[in-house]
């Protein structure tokens, strides 16, 4: 997790032990073994206002593949799509953002092949990242192009 996340602490207890309706956490498995964890926010109504200001009807992920042995098995690329399909299945929703840090660039690569764009360099914190951005057109266009996409997340 370091790669993606080197100087927060997320204050895991305190935060698994709060629900708010603008926050929804996931638990990826693979064959029942828990692989990785994935966290999406409305970011206009997220609390901490992490983003800044923005719009209404966004969505922004986070996502993690804690054990070593389960990077570069296709499991992060079914999260994401599962993520993004639940993301999307609010028809107000227009947009996803992700926010890989800039020298994340297996992450970078990894966004792009799923149709994310590149929208610019920010300062998150200590953090420098990329900002990236999934239009539903382009995600509708991708999805219809033959990915399916999977409809149920692990809780």
């Amino acid at each position: 997790m370091l790669e993606s996340d080197p100087n927060d602490d997320w204050g895991w207890e305190a935060e698994l032990a709060r629900d708010p309706d603008w926050r929804e956490q996931l638990i990826a498995e693979a064959d029942g073994v828990p692989i990785g964890f994935v966290q999406i926010i409305d970011p206009a109504r997220e609390d901490g206002h992490y983003w800044g200001e923005v719009p209404a009807n966004l969505r922004a992920i986070d996502i993690w593949i804690g054990e070593a042995d389960y990077p570069g098995r296709g499991h992060g690329t079914e999260m994401m799509r599962q993520a993004l399909a639940r993301c999307f299945a609010d028809t107000a929703v227009t947009a996803v953002l992700i926010d890989p840090l800039a020298s994340n660039v297996r992450a970078h690569r990894f966004y792009e092949r799923l149709g994310f764009r590149f929208v610019e360099r920010r300062q998150f914190g200590l953090d420098d990242c990329f900002v990236y951005r999934l239009e539903r057109a382009d995600w509708a266009n991708q999805s219809s192009a033959g990915h399916e996409l999977a409809s149920s997340v692990s809780r």
